[in-house]
């Protein structure tokens, strides 16, 4: 039983990565295409393969915190973690779909604090899982900065 709630929090996250993914890949050949690029911005191919590994240890992450003894402290560390799987999927509508690349960055932002959130709410249930989303606020503090370059060389809202 406790492996089928693994492959529950690997359905979540991918089908996050999915959807968001398929406004992503509609936009790479056409608008993204046309956006100036900064001189940090990563090669395209190298966004999947991140990303993918990514939502893995997310869902590693919060599967470990879901196998411990019903609390308050559980419950709220998954929901701090449901809610920034939420941002997470709102940013790439904002970025991606909307063009937003402005109010992108401000959502990316949120996006940190709440995975900080939920690192600060995992590491005391479960190391493991706290130390699991490290590699994530990494990558989403690479970018912020990132989307921020995106919006100023672009001049988009």
């Amino acid at each position: 039983m406790r492996w089928i709630s693994l492959i529950g929090w690997l359905v979540l996250c991918f089908a996050v990565a999915g959807i968001s993914g398929s406004w992503t890949a509609v936009e790479i050949p056409t608008w993204y295409r046309s956006l100036l690029r900064p001189a940090i911005a990563p090669p395209n191919w190298i966004f999947g393969p991140v990303w993918s590994v990514l939502y893995a240890l997310m869902a590693i992450a919060a599967w470990l915190i879901s196998q411990l003894p019903n609390s308050k402290e559980r419950t709220v560390a998954l929901l701090l973690f449901c809610l920034q799987l939420a941002l997470n999927f709102a940013w790439s509508w904002l970025f991606f779909h909307l063009h937003r690349t402005g109010i992108a960055v401000v959502e990316n932002v949120l996006l940190w604090v709440c995975i900080l959130a939920t690192i600060a709410a995992f590491l005391p249930l479960s190391r493991i899982a706290g130390w699991l989303l490290v590699p994530y606020i990494a990558w989403v503090s690479f970018a912020i900065l990132l989307n921020f370059e995106f919006w100023r060389i672009n001049k988009q809202s």
